[in-house]
């Protein structure tokens, strides 16, 4: 080997400095290394006999010295000191072998590596030994962390769902607790097919809902069919709900035409304003719900269909049945299980996040980049919205098109809504938020009408960097 040379048993590097080293030195220094050495360390003749033992491997395994030394591995493992011997394997395989060797009760990693002598054959067998008893102990720990966090997490999931639910179905945003449990409501009865009513004022979402219940439904992949009951004319509702046979009535299609019960076979039906149905076609729709039978205008016979019927309406049944208007049997038919939807101003939580969809959805459709002054999201928070959810989509459809500015303003709210926020601020506001309304309102109709900073405040009288200091301030 080059570099290297022997002194007694023991190879050496030729850079070792050994001008006053003697080779008891050597040996005493070797057998120091041996000793101090961290890892456990066994050493036992080509026979299995235990020749070394360093204090590591005893305090490693609770071995003492004297219960190896001397003693063949093939008597320690027969004794049931060690569950195997790796000194064996390596004399066996004549290769290093590793193993997991269980000794009084500890698991340890040993790694047994064969030392050969000039004739290349095994002279020793080099032993080390790692107690991976705390290692087990912390895989365990860890994968139970794991587990816990996992557990942790799929609760955090449910929790989401059930309290923190968010849904963006055709521009409605769930985030209030009054709204969540409506949907939750809704995927629970999704699962049936009894018949429903869903109740709120106009433009709460009634139709969002029912969508999402037929995509929670297993009739999600079949039609879902649409009618508003007061869209259609009273003498042509009939036909359209049930269809025709040829020749029913003048103009009638010399085909017959199938209605949109028959369309909405194996999927869902949704009667929009189930409240402005004439009276006499209600008999008729009664029977649908109770038999699953239509019979066609002009036709002799009747046939089964599968459909789920969803209602809807903002009018008070109760009092159209106390009125005469309504038919009780069908209202008790349509009223099994009722869904009220809160209008907007109950469910505050939901109208910011309701406007920055709406003004993110009229951007994109526009191309602009219109953004809300803070002032303004205020006022959609306290604004009552007695056209909910419909009139809030429209207005901001209508401020994203209008405003002339990037930022979106009260100055930009239509005069109607403006009044009452002049009464309103005051009542409620500070003379400093009256004052920076008034500024910003001045400010921003003459930007408009002189067009850079500078001519504006040579016309305001001021110098253009309190003008532009004045509009940062303000949010301009």
């Amino acid at each position: 080997m080059q570099n290297m040379y022997t002194i007694g048993d023991f190879i050496i590097s030729q850079d070792t400095k050994i001008e006053s080293v003697d080779n008891t030195d050597i040996q005493n220094i070797l057998a120091s290394i041996f000793q101090s050495s961290y890892d456990g360390i066994y050493v036992a003749d080509k026979n299995g006999n235990g020749m070394m033992v360093n204090h590591a491997y005893s305090r490693v395994t609770g071995v003492k010295s004297q219960e190896l030394l001397g003693k063949n591995m093939k008597t320690v493992v027969k004794e049931g000191l060690v569950s195997e011997s790796v000194t064996m394997k390596v004399l066996d395989g004549k290769a290093p072998k590793t193993i997991i060797q269980t000794v009084r009760g500890k698991e340890l990693l040993v790694t047994g590596n064969p030392v050969y002598d000039k004739n290349g054959e095994i002279a020793y067998v080099v032993t080390n030994v790692r107690d991976i008893t705390d290692l087990n102990h912390m895989k365990t720990e860890l994968q139970n962390s794991i587990n816990l966090t996992q557990k942790y997490l799929n609760e955090i999931e449910e929790l989401k769902k059930k309290e923190m639910l968010h849904m963006n179905l055709d521009g409605s945003v769930a985030q209030s607790q009054e709204i969540i449990k409506v949907f939750l409501l809704a995927k629970k009865l999704a699962k049936v097919d009894s018949t429903l009513l869903i109740l709120g004022e106009s433009g709460v979402g009634k139709e969002v809902i029912v969508k999402y219940l037929h995509q929670e439904s297993e009739r999600a992949n079949q039609p879902l069919i649409k009618v508003n009951c007061a869209a259609i004319p009273k003498h042509l509702l009939e036909s359209e709900l049930f269809g025709y046979e040829k020749g029913a009535f003048t103009g009638a299609d010399s085909r017959g035409k199938p209605g949109l019960f028959e369309q909405a076979n194996g999927g869902t039906i949704f009667l929009d304003e189930i409240g402005d149905m004439p009276i006499d076609l209600q008999v008729k729709l009664l029977r649908v719900l109770q038999e699953f039978e239509i019979t066609r205008v002009g036709g002799r016979s009747s046939f089964k269909i599968d459909v789920r019927v969803v209602s809807a309406t903002h009018r008070n049944l109760e009092e159209m049945v106390e009125n005469g208007e309504f038919r009780k049997d069908l209202y008790y038919r349509l009223n099994i299980v009722p869904i009220k939807i809160p209008a907007l101003r109950e469910r505050k939580a939901d109208i910011v996040p309701l406007a920055f969809y709406f003004l993110n959805k009229m951007n994109k459709k526009n191309r602009l980049n219109k953004r809300f002054h803070p002032e303004i999201i205020r006022f959609f928070e306290e604004y009552p919205w007695p056209g909910n959810i419909r009139e809030l989509e429209n207005l901001i459809e209508r401020l994203v098109v209008t405003a002339d500015l990037e930022q979106i303003g009260l100055e930009d709210l239509p005069p109607s809504m403006l009044q009452g926020l002049e009464l309103k601020q005051n009542v409620k506001s500070t003379l400093k938020e009256i004052i920076e309304n008034v500024e910003r309102k001045i400010i921003k109709e003459k930007i408009q009408e002189y067009k850079t900073t500078r001519s504006t405040a040579k016309e305001l009288g001021i110098s253009q960097s309190a003008l532009v200091k004045k509009m940062k301030r303000l949010g301009l």
